[in-house]
């Protein structure tokens, strides 16, 4: 069953890239001249889905405004003919893709802003596309992950290796091999202690989820009495039952929650963007001689 519908929590404060997000989301902090949710939403129409689910809190209207026509701008720039390329541009955001919104009115965790989309959703597979995650490639890796669940119809998780430090801030993965870039994914183990590494595989941004995940998150959150409930809880029951796959996907992946990974895309972006790029390239290499 192919996947059409996506959801995009970006209901987080962005307390690591304060004080940028302070009246900003950090989902709309830009990478060179879009802002990071652009990159998520441009890469899942990339990918083929086509309804498209973002989940907000107060304070977060910008990103429904940045979704929608902006007539007053339009308008402006309609009445100059050397910024058509530019109005063409900005119309063509509106028309991404179909795009709905839902608050998470309560800070329940990942896995309670995934439950508040089961309507949405429905009986289909689907993917999240985390809002802190911006993931540059050729092929959209969350196309990638799509095709394989088509062709093994499990859930699969988005991974890569990362360091012996880092998988303690993520999660590790106990894994074995099964086709190419897909692994069988046995078991789950949030932010891990050094004991409990199982591998240095994490997942980063990008899962395919199917619709009885749901049932699996109401559980979950009936029996929590305090704090926070994980999606990974819900994707190591998957992982038990043997019904989901980790999948080392192919891209670079920059973490927009992150002071360093903004800089990071807003560099590397910059290098290949085809305004800028010869530009800046030449500004990074006499830089670079001062350093």
């Amino acid at each position: 069953m192919k996947v059409k519908k996506a959801i995009i929590p970006a209901a987080g404060l962005g307390t690591r890239v304060l004080p940028a997000s302070k009246a900003v989301p950090k989902e709309m902090l830009n990478i060179v001249d879009k802002p990071a949710i652009q990159y998520i939403v441009e890469e899942a129409v990339a990918a083929g889905i086509e309804d498209i689910l973002i989940i907000t809190n107060r304070g977060k209207g910008v990103i429904e405004d940045h979704f929608d026509y902006a007539f007053e701008l339009e308008a402006g720039l309609a009445g100059r003919p050397d910024r058509a390329d530019i109005l063409a541009q900005v119309k063509a955001v509106a028309e991404l893709a179909n795009i709905y919104f839902i608050r998470q009115k309560e800070t329940k965790g990942l896995g309670h802003a995934i439950l508040t989309g089961k309507s949405f959703v429905g009986n289909e597979p689907f993917a999240v596309l985390y809002g802190d995650d911006v993931i540059i490639s050729e092929d959209p890796v969350i196309g990638q992950l799509s095709r394989t669940y088509e062709e093994f119809g499990k859930g699969v998780v988005g991974v890569k290796e990362v360091t012996r430090e880092q998988i303690k801030m993520y999660c590790t993965l106990d894994v074995s091999p099964l086709k190419g870039r897909a692994m069988n994914c046995h078991s789950i183990i949030e932010k891990p202690t050094d004991e409990q590494i199982m591998s240095l595989y994490a997942i980063l941004g990008r899962v395919i989820l199917p619709p009885e995940t749901f049932g699996m998150l109401e559980e979950g959150i009936a029996k929590l009495e305090s704090g926070e409930f994980y999606l990974t809880d819900a994707m190591s029951d998957l992982a038990k039952d043997d019904k989901l796959i980790a999948y080392d996907f192919d891209g670079i992946r920059y973490d927009m929650g992150n002071k360093l990974g903004i800089m990071q895309a807003n560099c590397e972006v910059a290098l290949t963007h085809p305004e800028i790029g010869e530009d800046f390239k030449a500004y990074l290499k006499e830089l670079a001689k001062g350093l």
